[in-house]
């Protein structure tokens, strides 16, 4: 394996940004990845939550691909579920096993943390997207609605 797989904690902001640029250069979404970023307080208080899981994978010291994932604490049983919010890999680095590989150091922290299931969700054009997770787990067909907060 020619890339390491490290947790972003706090207090490592260097390690934030570079993940935060490699999304926005792997969603070709500088602006929402790079503009109006957290500041180190902010960033540290998610890193040191319970919910919050971010992990870098490095090549060297350039972080070629990442994913952050949220715990979501149940109410139903006592347990909980883990929901991966983004997952990228740097062009020049895909095709190299490290998606799968940050799938599965996240669904570890998940395991020791109790949880029942890892979850993600694919837009239906994305077909490299569909076709990894596919090989890792089962599809659910649902459909997305984002509420805005201010809705009556």
């Amino acid at each position: 394996m020619s890339y390491r797989i490290e947790r972003v904690l706090s207090g490592n902001t260097a390690l934030m940004h570079g993940l935060l640029t490699m999304f926005g250069e792997a969603f070709e979404d500088v602006e929402t990845y790079g503009n109006r970023r957290p500041s180190p307080e902010y960033l540290d208080e998610l890193l040191d939550g319970p919910s919050f899981v971010a992990l870098a994978a490095l090549k060297e010291d350039d972080v070629v691909g990442g994913i952050a994932a949220y715990e979501l604490r149940k109410f139903e049983q006592a347990r909980s579920e883990f929901y991966i919010y983004d997952l990228a890999v740097s062009a020049a680095h895909r095709r190299e096993g490290i998606a799968t590989a940050l799938i599965h150091a996240v669904s570890a922290i998940a395991k020791q943390r109790g949880a029942y299931v890892t979850f993600v969700q694919a837009d239906l054009v994305d077909a490299p997207a569909i076709a990894l997770y596919s090989k890792l787990g089962s599809r659910e067909d649902v459909l997305h609605f984002d509420i805005p907060v201010d809705s009556k």
